[in-house]
């Protein structure tokens, strides 16, 4: 009799850690953190099943939804992505990517600013996310209205957009400067480029937790460009963060406490 007990005590218990416990296939993060680098490559190869035509769409199905509802998202995203809010940029799908495997924030020209970089420090620090790529687009429509405004185009825009894309005209300065030569509309590919090292620069001023999650190697920082003709993303030279992340170290401007308490 205290066999069969034991025996059916022992059933339970395991019943329960099964019906507790997501399937091996679904809690692969849980069960296996990726390095920075880990998760940087299965971005790239989801970019590139992607171009090839042949997503593998996991993370898609009932089962992933229903897990949502119980999981936390910190034990499944890998990567919070930066990127502009454009329709033409379908994250999950240029990443082939599902639900809980990016921690995504969007805005018009992807730029930094206060409600952005406490969104990244949100995916970074609390989803635990190993890996921020900060993601222009080619053809942007936010960095050529500002191309056109410091060429001393007049443009009339509804009165909360300027304040948005403001950062934006320090990275269409940076560009006109590098390339005096380029004029007109020809000049906002490498506008959209230096607005994403703009976006960056921003950020390690703004947040001090980025930049000590950074330099302690817990967190990589990318950039990358998505092309709209071809969904391909380019990613950027990693060694320019390097050179953005020291310049900010070095800034008396830089915000020094990363952490606030609120009641």
């Amino acid at each position: 009799m205290f066999t069969k007990s034991l025996g059916a005590a022992a059933l339970i218990t395991l019943l329960s850690l099964l019906l507790a416990s997501p399937p091996p296939a679904l809690a692969q993060k849980a069960l296996i953190e990726p390095t920075p680098q880990q998760a940087l490559a299965m971005l790239k190869a989801g970019n590139a099943r992607f171009l090839a035509g042949e997503p593998l769409r996991e993370h898609q199905d009932a089962a992933r939804i229903q897990l949502a509802d119980i999981s936390n998202q910190a034990e499944y995203a890998y990567a919070t992505i930066l990127s502009c809010s454009d329709s033409r940029v379908p994250l999950e799908h240029i990443f082939d990517a599902g639900i809980m495997d990016l921690f995504v924030v969007r805005v018009a020209g992807n730029v930094a600013q206060t409600d952005e970089v406490g969104t990244i420090e949100y995916g970074l620090a609390h989803v635990k996310t190993p890996l921020l790529v900060v993601l222009g687009h080619t053809r942007c429509g936010a960095v050529a209205a500002v191309a056109a405004a410091a060429q001393g185009n007049r443009l009339t825009l509804e009165r909360n957009i300027p304040p948005l894309v403001e950062p934006i005209f320090p990275a269409v300065q940076a560009a006109m400067k590098a390339h005096p030569q380029v004029k007109g509309a020809q000049i906002v590919p490498y506008a959209i480029e230096q607005n994403v090292w703009q976006a960056i620069s921003d950020l390690f001023l703004m947040s001090p937790a980025t930049r000590e999650m950074v330099t302690a190697k817990k967190v990589m920082v990318v950039g990358a460009i998505y092309d709209l003709a071809h969904g391909k993303v380019r990613w950027l030279p990693q060694d320019q963060v390097a050179k953005l992340l020291q310049a900010a170290e070095k800034n008396p401007k830089r915000a020094m406490k990363p952490t606030v308490t609120i009641n």
